[in-house]
């Protein structure tokens, strides 16, 4: 029986303020949340698209809600929260790169429960896709995602897992012992070499594909920023190479690549071509400002590739 949602993503979404000019103080509204520009991303890539979080009863909160409805994603796994707000995070530009500061502690996204889980949206859906922030809001939304993750494993619902390491949430050694056991629950890993050279102190590629591997991920796809990524069956082992592009902001571009890749999966691409249509993604998203508005469409991603 085919499900009605090709990917279902978990985690936090909340109101972005991107910095337009370094040292300045003018910022661009717009949205972001890992697991929310993912599944955005899959959505402007053709997929049947669903998000599963918690939201403040705020003007912010009906911002988002306003923003899937635009998006084609799916909202029935969405519950308002009258007693907590959306989360806020700003984006700073500088010598360093980008950097983020967040207002989300106490958020109505934090609050999420095993109990609450919309248990059968993780079930109707080919992929469910979460991350280390998804992780790492707090402990009962970690326990929310381990459900949802076992909850996918039974019904034959592909488990996708995102490291996205943010240490700002929560210590090192959280991190690596919640992350480690997620990956031995997940089918596809898709990490970021920075994240997991933190958690590791590895920085080889094929070292960190081995590794994601020996912990019981199926497939890998390493994201490596602009020098591309490392795509990993198992068997076969392929580098798709950065393509060369203007980086006006990176914010959200390892979920762009995510969200492309599982869109193209579910249209039946090979996990090798779905990795080097995702890389195209991500390039023509970092040419634009914000998490959000930069993803690409098809046409796009077509014509740089």
């Amino acid at each position: 029986m085919d499900k009605p949602f090709d990917v279902a993503a978990l985690g936090e979404a909340m109101l972005e303020f991107n910095q337009t000019q370094p040292g300045q103080p003018q910022y661009l509204q717009g949205f972001g949340g890992d697991t929310s520009n993912a599944v955005i991303a899959a959505a402007r890539a053709g997929a049947r698209t669903t998000y599963l979080t918690r939201l403040g009863q705020d003007t912010f909160g009906d911002a988002l809600m306003a923003l899937w409805q635009r998006e084609g994603v799916d909202t029935s796994g969405i519950e308002r929260d009258a007693q907590a707000p959306t989360g806020i995070y700003f984006v700073t530009h500088g010598e360093r790169g980008h950097e983020f500061s967040y207002l989300r502690a106490g958020s109505a996204a934090s609050r999420m429960t095993p109990q609450w889980l919309p248990r059968e949206v993780v079930r109707q859906s080919k992929i469910l896709h979460v991350s280390g922030i998804s992780l790492a809001i707090s402990p009962s939304a970690r326990g929310t995602a381990f459900e949802a993750m076992a909850e996918a494993r039974n019904a034959g619902t592909i488990v996708s897992l995102d490291s996205n390491l943010r240490l700002k949430l929560w210590s090192l050694d959280d991190a690596r012992a919640a992350i480690t056991r997620a990956i031995g629950l997940c089918d596809l890993f898709l990490p970021s070499v920075d994240d997991v050279t933190a958690i590791t102190g590895q920085g080889d590629p094929d070292a960190i594909i081995d590794w994601g591997h020996s912990l019981g991920a199926k497939q890998v796809v390493l994201k490596l920023g602009g020098a591309g990524a490392v795509a990993s069956d198992g068997n076969r082992r392929e580098h798709i190479p950065g393509l060369r592009v203007e980086v006006v902001d990176a914010t959200g571009a390892g979920d762009c690549f995510c969200g492309n890749l599982l869109a193209r999966l579910c249209a039946g691409d090979s996990l090798f071509d779905a990795a080097r249509y995702a890389n195209a993604a991500a390039a023509v998203a970092v040419q634009g400002y914000g998490a959000v508005a930069p993803l690409p469409r098809p046409g796009q991603v077509e014509a740089l590739l």
